[in-house]
């Protein structure tokens, strides 16, 4: 307040009251232009008017829904455990499908070699007859 401020420049305020109404005018001022400048700076940096219009979006969302929102039990491993196990079970059973593809692939990479194998077997004994032909 203008009188505090008066009390902490006592002697100054005794000789110049004007001056003194005056200083304090211009130091509320720019007291206002710089925190309103820091404000919006903040609000800049943390891009918290988009958070803020996507936080007044969520309260309009949770108005219209007539269940209750979900609230800690006060015990966190359960609170947690509800939390993670449908993910994780969710994870797992996308990993099972990975799993499935990958032994599938490793089967027919598996087959491929065993055929390869097999034709090498048959021209080593094709190269051996001729051989033995040509000798």
């Amino acid at each position: 307040s203008y009188q505090r401020f008066a009390n902490c420049y006592r002697c100054f305020y005794k000789l110049q009251p004007e001056m003194t109404r005056s200083i304090y005018d211009q130091f509320v001022s720019q007291l206002q232009t710089s925190i309103k400048e820091e404000i919006q700076e903040v609000k800049d940096e943390g891009n918290l008017e988009v958070l803020f219009n996507s936080l007044d979006k969520i309260v309009d969302e949770a108005k219209n829904r007539e269940e209750p929102a979900w609230r800690p039990s006060g015990i966190p491993e359960e609170d947690i455990r509800s939390t993670m196990v449908p993910y994780l079970l969710k994870h797992r059973s996308y990993l099972q499908k990975v799993l499935k593809e990958k032994e599938e692939e490793n089967r027919k990479v598996a087959e491929s070699v065993l055929a390869g194998r097999d034709r090498i077997a048959e021209l080593q004994q094709l190269i051996q007859a001729r051989k033995h032909a040509w000798q």
